[in-house]
């Protein structure tokens, strides 16, 4: 949003104090917030007298319950983020696809599947391929965003709610009401039920914006490294494809082909191994389930803020007073989801890079620059991270795919692609570390296995060679 345009500040920290308030809070999603509630009617100015005037505070409430009684008792306030993210997706233009846009997509991904062939066992995705807009990328993948941040959401809500009832004490008085306007807030809104609503409020801007950014950013359905679709589908967003080769050196229709090739790869394997697609998102929940907040840090900085003084407010927020702190059991869940997240990236950047090497002069560059862009991130990337509490990029892709290149060599494409069978096979941060000791190690894990085998069927009195059971 430009700084000029007097509808909504720059994000200098010029403007009316609610809107440094607001800018303090949200971060990037200030200004989409700000305009949101003028687009809505809403006069947040009243909120620059809190809390000395009883007056405007109620005036304020008034005017913010249209906004809040959208939210509901839900975590994350879902038609603020579906509308948000899909204004978000159009800032930058995004008509409707052509014809010809659909049928280049669609055949690049039908050559796609026939070059894959020849790269792995796992068959082609029974999904029909798709050409999006970056708004249908939006609504095919919010679902997945809901499974994705409600737990954070929901964590971050109760921790707040409980931290705040106490620490404000006579200002949020949870059963005589704010700021002296009795035992309910206007409109019949506890203090308790407010804050609930404004914390679903905030979500569903952060979720709205980072849902939105992305859709400007992603090519297809994977690459981020989680799979956004309950049901895969190859799919490409046309128009951002377009918009990266344009700034390249190789020929559109050649890096259509190779994005092509890397979406269809990711599909084949989520679609191949039912499992993966459940533990890369139960790991993200495990982490989001144990989210705290330092109550004692959060309780002095509401004790010590005036809420008219925006910059005081500004600065503590801006000093991680509502950062969660990692666990023990967050961390280990974090090891999980970066190794998980390497070993897909490495599968899907070998993979396809193999079945492009044969057709497309530019595969090497291709391959680096997607590496590059991976390991670097984005703005995107960012506000998700902020969102959800964890980075979603590959650190170890190099090292994946040099992992994946080995089992192939060593064994061929069917013992690489047969790792994929059951989670107890998938190689370990130490296999990332030294991908020539793999074999090695994974002998020793069947002989020890084998070994544990033998062992329970002397207890039990079997034959260790038979696998019938003993007679009685």
């Amino acid at each position: 949003m430009s700084s000029d345009n007097p509808a909504v500040p720059g994000p200098d920290g010029s403007g009316e104090p609610w809107e440094q308030m607001l800018r303090a809070m949200l971060g990037p999603g200030a200004d989409e917030a700000i305009r949101e509630l003028r687009e809505r009617g809403i006069d947040a100015s009243a909120l620059n007298n809190l809390p000395s005037d009883p007056a405007a505070l109620q005036q304020a409430f008034d005017q913010m319950q249209r906004m809040l009684a959208s939210s509901g008792d839900e975590p994350v306030n879902w038609q603020m983020a579906h509308d948000l993210a899909r204004q978000q997706a159009s800032a930058e233009g995004d008509p409707s696809l052509s014809p010809a846009q659909t049928k280049q997509v669609r055949d690049a991904l039908a050559v796609a599947e026939l070059w894959l062939d020849a790269a792995t066992e796992l068959p082609p995705a029974s999904g029909t391929p798709r050409a999006w807009s970056r708004a249908e990328w939006v609504e095919a993948t919010l679902p997945t965003w809901r499974t994705l941040t409600e737990p954070v959401a929901a964590s971050l809500s109760q921790a707040l709610v409980a931290t705040l009832g106490d620490a404000m004490g006579d200002d949020v008085d949870m059963a005589g009401g704010l700021g002296g306007l009795g035992g309910e807030l206007p409109g019949g809104i506890d203090a308790t039920q407010l804050l609930r609503r404004l914390g679903s409020a905030v979500f569903g801007l952060q979720v709205g914006q980072a849902a939105g950014t992305l859709a400007r950013d992603v090519f297809g359905t994977t690459d981020i490294g989680l799979p956004l679709l309950d049901s895969p589908t190859p799919a490409l967003v046309a128009s951002n494809v377009d918009a990266f080769a344009a700034g390249l050196d190789a020929p559109v229709d050649e890096v259509r082909l190779f994005l092509a090739l890397r979406e269809a790869a990711a599909t084949r394997l989520f679609t191949h191994v039912p499992w993966l697609r459940a533990h890369l998102l139960a790991t993200v929940e495990s982490y989001a389930r144990g989210i705290t907040i330092d109550a004692d840090q959060l309780e002095e900085a509401v004790r010590s803020i005036d809420p008219t003084d925006a910059a005081a407010l500004q600065q503590a927020l801006s000093g991680g007073v509502f950062a969660p702190h990692t666990t023990p059991a967050q961390q280990a869940a974090l090891e999980r989801l970066e190794t998980a997240l390497a070993l897909v990236e490495g599968w899907v950047d070998e993979v396809a890079s193999a079945a492009a090497m044969p057709h497309l002069p530019h595969t090497v560059a291709l391959r680096e620059m997607i590496r590059r862009r991976r390991a670097a991130g984005g703005p995107a990337e960012q506000t998700f991270a902020t969102l959800v509490g964890l980075e979603l990029r590959p650190r170890r892709l190099r090292d994946a795919a040099a992992l994946w290149a080995r089992i192939a060599a060593d064994n061929g494409t069917a013992a690489r692609d047969a790792v994929w069978d059951h989670p107890d096979l998938m190689p370990t941060a130490e296999d990332l570390d030294d991908p020539a000791g793999y074999a090695t190690r994974r002998a020793a894990a069947v002989d020890e296995s084998a070994d544990l085998d033998r062992a329970l069927a002397e207890i039990l009195g079997e034959d260790p060679g038979d696998d019938t059971p003993p007679q009685n």
